[in-house]
């Protein structure tokens, strides 16, 4: 701790005393409604105090107060920078609570989606980092190639942000003739695309004084923190849920998972660089690998097929009680977890034999990654919090929630 009584002029006998400033929740680089307190001895922050709350909605007990299908478009609303990833969460929660079993066009279709949306979450999080510390350049490359994969999300769902496709059972339709070359030919050339970034930034002298040494926290403070995702892995740790608890193909996906050493923002930086090469590695094994065949449950509960209805009245029956009531599923309860783009994000559900669930629960990783702004940030400048904050990765809808 720092001596915040130190003379600042020893002949006019005058003490310095700490101060305490605001950040946010207006300022440009907070990344959401974020109020910051700081206690400052000039430009060294030596308390930090994150406020959060501004943008609460009540999403959890909303979703308690409405049946299981239609809890999940608020999903979309969470991480509206990762809108699928918060999606299949909540449906692979559904499907274990369910007991259905999800055909196998409709996995690849998912993973397919999912790292799609990695890449999204990646190159905003990557290029609003770098505006906020001076670079813009890599922002506008980032929106030119996140606007390709907007288009595929339209073309697939309808909608380019809450996209309502990842649904329990499977996915809502098929994916349109010619968006799998579509998606094939962006792959093509991504890849020179980080190439071109990098080269921008990696090696950038202001780049690197700006991050490296700044905001380091080692892999035991951020499994104490419960970090997870990139601010996990650039401390060195190698947890990754696709890899140490696959769902979905991931099992099947060979793929490298980077790891960082000094936890460093440059090592954070670097990991998702990383990882924007292994999706693409992951999508091009998805196109390649890719079958046929159902892409919905045959569950009666929750997709009954056409043949079903035609052959049977009961089904036809059933399958309006379940689209107009909801879901009857039995009494249990689940925590479902995925590896989303920033992190663990989790759902707890608990079912009770009614139609809604009796308590929902969400595990936001950028809720915890905020728990450790204060140890990240200490000891470091005003200007360094911009750095920080920008490494974290934190969108508030699902922090605030």
């Amino acid at each position: 701790m720092l001596d915040i009584t130190t003379p600042l002029n020893t002949t006019n006998n005058k003490l310095v005393k700490a101060y305490t400033i605001n950040f946010g929740p207006q300022h440009p680089s907070a990344h959401g409604v974020l109020r910051l307190l700081l206690e400052m001895y000039g430009e060294t922050v030596i308390n930090a105090d994150p406020h959060i709350g501004l943008l609460h909605r009540g999403t959890e007990k909303l979703m308690e107060y409405k049946n299981y299908m239609q809890g999940l478009p608020y999903l979309d609303r969470l991480d509206y920078v990762s809108m699928m990833a918060q999606e299949h969460c909540f449906s692979t929660a559904i499907e274990r609570l369910s007991g259905t079993i999800v055909p196998v066009r409709s996995r690849y279709i998912r993973v397919l989606m999912l790292e799609i949306t990695r890449i999204l979450n990646h190159l905003m999080s990557i290029t609003t980092h770098a505006m906020d510390v001076g670079a813009l350049t890599p922002f506008l490359w980032a929106f030119e190639e996140r606007e390709k994969l907007m288009e595929i999300y339209e073309r697939v769902s309808g909608a380019r942000m809450h996209a309502n496709y990842i649904r329990p059972g499977g996915v809502s339709q098929d994916i349109p003739l010619g968006t799998l070359e579509s998606l094939y030919q962006f792959i093509a050339q991504f890849s020179s695309r980080i190439d071109e970034t990098e080269d921008l930034l990696s090696g950038n002298r202001i780049w690197q004084t700006r991050l490296i040494g700044i905001g380091s926290i080692n892999s035991q403070k951020g499994f104490l923190w419960g970090f997870s995702g990139a601010m996990s892995r650039g401390s060195g740790s190698l947890w990754d849920l696709r890899k140490v608890n696959p769902y979905e193909i991931y099992s099947q996906i060979p793929f490298i998972i980077p790891q960082g050493s000094s936890g460093d923002c440059f090592d954070r930086y670097l990991v998702r660089m990383e990882e924007l090469r292994s999706s693409i590695s992951i999508i091009s094994y998805c196109l390649n690998k890719i079958p046929s065949g159902e892409i919905k449950a045959i569950n009666i509960k929750l997709h009954p097929s056409k043949n079903l209805m035609k052959q049977s009245m009961e089904s036809t029956i059933q399958h309006f009680k379940s689209m107009s009531s909801g879901l009857l599923l039995p009494i249990n309860e689940v925590y479902s977890a995925t590896e989303a783009p920033k992190g663990e994000f989790g759902i707890y559900i608990s079912s009770i034999g009614k139609l809604h669930p009796s308590r929902v629960k969400l595990r936001a990783p950028g809720f915890f990654h905020l728990q450790g702004a204060k140890t990240m940030v200490y000891q470091h400048l005003l200007a360094d919090v911009v750095t920080i904050i920008g490494t974290m990765d934190i969108v508030f809808g699902e922090v605030d929630r």
